[in-house]
């Protein structure tokens, strides 16, 4: 018992005096077209004043402590990512970006011929590793998390640090608040312990509201599953130490193995697997924190009325500013 309390006296004070753990960053993945919406949807304006929905995300980190954000592109979008978002943002906070390339694989590899598909989250997270040397959260470009999914994970990654284990983070939704009318959607069901960390997430990549709930299939539509609407999902709004970068990278050749075998033109190595193979060999914790805010996102194009009439709502309650950065 006596050393838990010291290492625990030992990170407060770190943190207390700013030195020995860095402020958490922001990173932010918007290299992804929107397959299924048609255009570069992260650049949509959603209000008024041309705002995105990146916009919000990024008021409520600034809000939350966040200084500096990275942006995850492909580098062929940059000029017109930086006149779009990153040029005005810089204002704000302190801005950088990283690539994702299709061509950054480990030596020894190729990628397929033909192939257009990026490799997946884990992958893009990946090409932050020269950037970052702390504690970071990951977001989603084209997703809308909330105010208080932002407070929740920054004042986590302020106050732990890894020890005999990753003590890695998530933000948990219910799954009823973040489906759409409008389609399926993909989302990660998470199974936790006692003590509310992370057990094993599965992706189901197509769950949709269905006459007697909401379900997912694995078979085209021929059987479904129901799943209760309080079931926490993972919106990929995590909290990592840089440890996570190190793993990502030494399991991608394994990854490349296998992915390459079975589908070699759309396997992806995503994020969740990549923590919850940390999880299941005991060598991370992910809390799992919880947001009862509604999750808002553009995955067609008839959630945009939806998107731009419940963030009109939350500027007349007095959630954001009327004009947004503008106090």
């Amino acid at each position: 018992m006596k050393s838990i309390t010291i290492k625990t006296r030992r990170k407060q004070n770190k943190i207390k005096g700013g030195s020995g753990m860095n402020k958490p960053v922001l990173v932010i993945m918007a290299a992804g077209m929107g397959s299924r919406y048609g255009g570069l949807k992260q650049i949509d304006p959603v209000d008024e004043d041309g705002h995105i929905i990146m916009d919000f995300s990024m008021f409520d980190a600034r809000r939350a402590g966040f200084e500096k954000v990275i942006f995850i592109i492909k580098k062929e979008n940059e000029a017109d990512f930086r006149e779009a978002v990153g040029d005005r943002m810089s204002k704000y906070m302190e801005v950088s970006y990283a690539f994702q390339e299709l061509s950054n694989i480990p030596e020894g590899y190729a990628v397929p011929e033909g192939r257009i598909k990026p490799w997946g989250t884990a992958h893009a997270v990946l090409s932050c590793i020269d950037q970052i040397d702390g504690p970071f959260a990951v977001i989603n470009a084209d997703d809308y998390y909330g105010q208080e999914a932002f407070q929740l994970i920054y004042d986590y990654l302020s106050s732990h640090q890894d020890d005999d284990k990753y003590r890695y983070t998530m933000v948990g939704y219910h799954l009823g608040n973040t489906v759409t009318d409008n389609g399926h959607v993909a989302r990660g069901i998470c199974d936790m312990n006692e003590k509310g960390e992370l057990v094993s997430i599965h992706e189901r990549t197509r769950i949709e509201k269905r006459d007697g709930g909401i379900a997912f299939t694995e078979d085209d539509g021929k059987t479904w599953t129901f799943v209760p609407a309080d079931t926490t999902v993972s919106m990929n709004m995590w909290g990592f130490s840089k440890s996570i970068l190190e793993e990502i990278r030494d399991g991608f050749p394994a990854f490349l193995d296998q992915g390459l075998k079975e589908n070699p033109m759309k396997c992806e190595y995503f994020l969740p697997a990549v923590v919850s193979g940390l999880v299941e060999k005991d060598q991370a914790s992910v809390a799992v924190l919880k947001s009862a805010d509604k999750w808002y996102g553009v995955t067609y194009k008839e959630d945009k009325p939806v998107v731009v009439a419940a963030l009109r709502r939350m500027k007349e309650e007095g959630l954001y500013p009327m004009h947004l950065w503008e106090e």
